[in-house]
Order: C-alpha cells, then structure tokens, then sequence
C-alpha cells in the first residue's frame, strides 16, 4: 500500500512505527516528494529496534554496547562514563575514564542508571548471584563457580560482559586498586547502610558478591534492563 500522495505528502500514522527505546523521533523519510511505503517504513523501525537492542546512548552522547545475557536481562557490557557530580576519573586522568568508565558514589550511580532512560537500574544483588550461577555452572557459593564466573565474565571472556578492573575512590578522595579489582555498584541494600557490590578480584581470580560498601565510595557501574 502506497501513502496517498498530492501537492504534499500526507503520513498514515501507524502504532508500529513509534520506538519507546530512548529514540524520540520517527523513521519515516520524506525524499523530496515522494513517501515510502508502509512495508518500508515498518522495515526501518524494525532496523531501529535492533539497533536499540545492540547500543545504548547516554545524555553525554555516549554510546555503550548492550547485550541480553543469559538470566533474559539487557545489560550494559562497557562500565558507565556519564559525567555527573560525584563521579570521577581513577586519578583524575580522561584516560582512565576512557579505558574504564567513571567511578560513582552509590547515589549518583543510582541516578545515572535512570538517566539512561525508562527502565534502567542499577542491578540488584540476586541479580548478581544468578549471573555466578549462570556463567559459573554451579552453586553461586562455591569457590570453583566464582572462578568460573570470574573467567566468564572477564573482559575477553565468553559471557561478553566484559568487566574490567577500574579500581575504587574512597572516602577520603583517594584512589585505589586499578587493575586489581572491578567493583560494581548493586540496588541492594546492606548492614549499617551499606551496599552490596560486586568485586571481581584479580588476585583470586573470583568474583564476589559483597555486603559493605560504603556509599560515599565510588565504584564503576554497569546498568541493567528487564525485558
């Protein structure tokens, strides 16, 4: 079916070719006079949806892979780099924010995540026990699953998370164990208002699922998204 074409070009609106991931405007192409077809049009928003799926942008215009991993959740796989207060460069070096993405305080964490638009959060700490179980093929408390999830989950390992280890500020502004530990923030909430965080460590080549972290610490983030 063509569009009806006179002296302009008139659009026969359509639910499916709105987009609600993060695209705000629609993919019908005016080419001087002439219209597309509505077989076209739905073809570039099936293209646009699968491109939603693939990256994600930030208000920064930053463009960060995304990956639908194996509990059926989108995640983020490339650690956050907005620019928002309380976030920081490991040493204040560009770049380290460019191979590691930034470092947030738990709430500025929290409100990058939603930042990136409806939907996405910080994950939650049963979040993280189901990706050990996952990709460590076993008890998410057993010693031989951590490692596995540790390899698994590794930049260049097969899960294509691609966590990186981009070190922690603490407290008292200084920085600390770059490419020795990846620290990632979760929503959950711990003792004596603390958070539970994720902590990929280098040293035992484990990841861990942690309770204590102080929230006027920084730690790298990855955002997540249910399907």
């Amino acid at each position: 079916m063509i569009i009806e074409k006179k002296s302009m070009c008139r659009l026969a609106w359509n639910s499916t070719t709105i987009l609600f991931v993060g695209i705000t405007t629609l993919l019908f192409i005016l080419k001087g006079c002439s219209c597309l077809t509505m077989k076209e049009a739905h073809a570039s928003v099936a293209n646009a949806i699968r491109e939603a799926d693939t990256f994600l942008v930030d208000s920064d215009g930053i463009k960060y892979p995304v990956k639908t991993l194996l509990d059926g959740k989108l995640w983020m796989t490339a650690n956050l780099n907005s620019r928002i207060p309380n976030s920081f460069c490991y040493e204040n070096l560009d770049s380290n924010c460019k191979q590691y993405g930034r470092l947030y305080t738990w709430e500025s964490a929290k409100e990058s995540c939603a930042l990136l638009g409806e939907g996405w959060r910080l994950p939650t700490g049963e979040e993280g026990k189901e990706l050990t179980r996952l990709y460590g093929r076993g008890n998410p408390d057993s010693g031989t699953t951590r490692k596995e999830a540790y390899r698994t989950l590794m930049n260049n390992g097969n899960s294509g998370f691609n966590a990186v280890l981009g070190g922690n500020r603490d407290p008292d502004s200084r920085f600390a164990r770059l490419d020795a530990h990846g620290f990632y923030w979760t929503s959950t909430e711990g003792a004596n208002n603390t958070m539970w965080y994720f902590n990929f460590a280098k040293g035992s080549q484990a990841f861990y699922l942690q309770n204590d972290g102080e929230k006027t610490r920084a730690f790298s983030v990855r955002c997540v998204k249910s399907k």
